[in-house]
């Protein structure tokens, strides 16, 4: 697909309008439906090499951040299916990329998983623009994410059993297996704090988005306990120490504290010295 190619241009013109191709290639529910696991290994392979030829910063980094919004360009059922691809791509890849070109990649990451966590919120792309948009926590998304997070950076397992759909009868070649490399994971628990934060998961007022965090301290955990990579173990750790997180653990320990000395008062334990 040329318009591929034409997202490394450093000309914004042709950058803009190979995204707007790509975006209503995407958008459209015929061409995402069929498109199989296969087609959007390709997809994203074009896609990496795009970023992997795009030099300077500014254009580098807009295009981290459009790449990681074309999920918002997708219809609902297709983003899990695009979003796997890009944890395979990213897997695939990461050993091959250059100290010159990390950095990039590094940021793609990123960019990815701050928008993942942006789409958990019930807010399409019309709504994204709105500044006064009150966006809530949908459930499915939340799960879909998550998922995706256990499956591949947060994964007990050194690789993950990919099924790779050939054609649109769901004809299947043999599970294929991809290693997720270590680096991949450690980046992922460098920054997974500083996005939720940046989309409100560590907000006290809000109820689910604890929840949410409380779910991906979980996995965090899980990982922490049972990886056999001493690196990962330590990083693990490491992101769970977050003061961030350990403010948001305190306030809620001090909350059920004060809830069980207003029950102790309440039982009549104590009524005071008598007279």
């Amino acid at each position: 697909m040329p318009f591929i190619k034409n997202l490394a241009s450093s000309d914004r013109k042709i950058r803009t309008s190979a995204l707007a191709s790509l975006q209503t290639f995407l958008s459209s529910r015929q061409t995402a439906s069929s498109l199989t696991s296969l087609d959007i290994l390709k997809l994203w392979k074009g896609l990496f090499f795009a970023l992997w030829m795009c030099d300077r910063a500014i254009p580098q980094q807009t295009l981290c951040q459009e790449l990681a919004d074309l999920i918002y360009a997708l219809p609902r059922n297709s983003v899990v299916p695009w979003l796997r691809g890009f944890w395979a791509t990213m897997s695939r890849e990461w050993t091959g990329i250059d100290v010159l070109r990390m950095e990039k990649f590094l940021l793609l990451v990123r960019r990815v998983v701050g928008t993942g966590f942006g789409w958990m919120k019930n807010a399409g792309e019309k709504e994204k623009k709105k500044a006064k948009a009150k966006a809530t926590w949908d459930e499915a998304r939340v799960e879909d994410v998550l998922g995706l997070l256990q499956e591949w950076p947060f994964s007990l397992d050194e690789e993950v059993e990919m099924e790779v759909i050939l054609g649109q009868e769901g004809e299947q070649q043999n599970a294929a297996s991809q290693r997720i490399p270590a680096g991949l994971r450690l980046h992922v628990l460098d920054i997974w704090v500083d996005e939720a934060e940046k989309v409100g998961l560590l907000e006290k007022e809000d109820e689910k988005a604890a929840k949410i965090l409380q779910r991906l301290c979980e996995h965090v955990d899980v990982l922490e306990q049972n990886t056999t990579s001493p690196a990962v173990r330590y990083r693990s750790k490491d992101s769970l120490a977050d003061e961030r997180l350990q403010t948001k653990t305190e306030e809620g320990t001090a909350a059920t504290k004060d809830a069980d000395m207003a029950g102790a008062g309440d039982s009549g334990s104590w009524d005071g010295f008598d007279d």
